[in-house]
């Protein structure tokens, strides 16, 4: 882990010397965790910033500043071994004087530079494109942990799905969602529920207390040690409807042509115009319009959404989750894109599936279950 810390430090320092910085300053949540190895700042979820914030210094030397409520907790459970030199205040200090913490930051600084950071604080230059750059290319270790939660993820959402029937609310399946992710050591931070005719009029469906009858999606980002995995699963009560399947086989396609195109060095806007092609082929075009078709993945849902002016690049080792939609239905899987192949992270043990043939490689993308 410390060499995967490194590693990271090298990157940040390197946005020092491109941006002429004294160091960068890391309190977002999900900066946070990526640059702990999965470590958590946040108490209160309804805001990105976290209660400790991180220094990464131009020398390459790492500090942690917290106030006296959180430093304990942080220096034992979050950052024990990496390396971190903690430096303590007193939260009525941070209440009365809000630029406490850059004004500390700038006391272990001698270079007369400016201080970046990842959020707006004091006077500091917010950096967060550039540090995000540094993010988005997966070391070997997190690969593992990620690839670790989409297999838990997949199997936890199958299981899920097998033991629901007709007659729940879409409450009641979000409800079970979030404990089956929950059992697996994952928040759930995103999960949206339709049920039967909702599918039909909401890309994305807030579960409300509408009974499940016929057909069910179930749409899950799962996060774990700071990393976020999302898929979305269809099932439905007695034989699938001709016309969902058929939607559903044309999803697959578009999303089997979006993974055969994410490799490195193609920019958004190349993948936003193979999905629409792939929509107008399967003669539904248009349906891009409606929904957004993902994008790169990590630590946040999305990091970026293809679209048709995008040109931030796929990177090697870079995860995606691409959810091409069709009025009435979803296929949604996360991926890491290699260098010359890709790996699907989410797939669900035993989860019936379409097989796409796409310039001679095979994508086995999700079907909807028949209950």
């Amino acid at each position: 882990m410390s060499s995967e810390i490194d590693e990271k430090t090298e990157r940040l320092v390197r946005v020092c010397f491109s941006e002429g910085l004294a160091g960068v300053l890391i309190n977002s949540q999900p900066n946070f965790a990526w640059m702990t190895a999965g470590g958590r700042n946040g108490v209160d979820s309804s805001r990105e910033n976290g209660v400790a914030t991180l220094l990464v210094r131009r020398d390459g030397k790492r500090f942690v500043l917290a106030n006296r409520i959180e430093m304990a907790r942080i220096m034992t459970e979050e950052v024990d071994g990496l390396n971190y030199e903690p430096l303590e205040f007193g939260w009525e200090e941070e209440k009365q004087n809000p630029a406490i913490i850059a004004k500390l930051a700038r006391s272990l600084t001698t270079e007369a530079m400016p201080l970046g950071c990842d959020l707006p604080l004091s006077d500091a230059a917010v950096v967060d494109a550039a540090i995000a750059r540094e993010r988005y290319q997966l070391t070997a270790s997190e690969i593992v942990r990620f690839k670790a939660l989409g297999q838990d993820a997949g199997g936890a959402i199958g299981t899920l799905a097998r033991s629901l029937w007709p007659g729940l609310t879409e409450r009641d399946v979000a409800r079970r969602t979030n404990e089956a992710l929950g059992a697996i050591g994952a928040d759930a931070v995103v999960t949206l529920v339709a049920a039967d005719e909702r599918i039909q009029r909401f890309r994305h469906p807030v579960p409300k207390d509408v009974e499940w009858k016929k057909v069910l999606m179930i749409v899950a980002c799962a996060r774990r040690q700071g990393l976020i995995a999302s898929l979305t699963r269809i099932m439905c009560a007695g034989a699938v409807p001709d016309e969902l399947g058929r939607r559903t086989r044309a999803a697959a396609q578009v999303n089997a042509m979006l993974f055969n195109t994410t490799k490195p060095g193609v920019n958004g806007r190349e993948l936003y115009e193979v999905a629409a092609n792939g929509y107008r082929a399967e003669g539904f075009s248009g349906e891009e319009k409606l929904h957004h078709q993902g994008g790169a993945a990590g630590y946040r849902t999305r990091d970026w959404v293809a679209h048709p002016t995008c040109a931030d690049e796929v990177q090697k080792n870079q995860a995606f989750a691409w959810n091409p939609s069709i009025t009435g239905t979803k296929v949604e899987e996360t991926m890491v894109a290699f260098e010359d192949h890709i790996e699907v992270i989410t797939t669900t043990p035993g989860w019936p599936s379409i097989q796409i043939e796409a310039e001679g490689n095979t994508y086995l993308l999700p079907d909807v279950l028949a209950l």
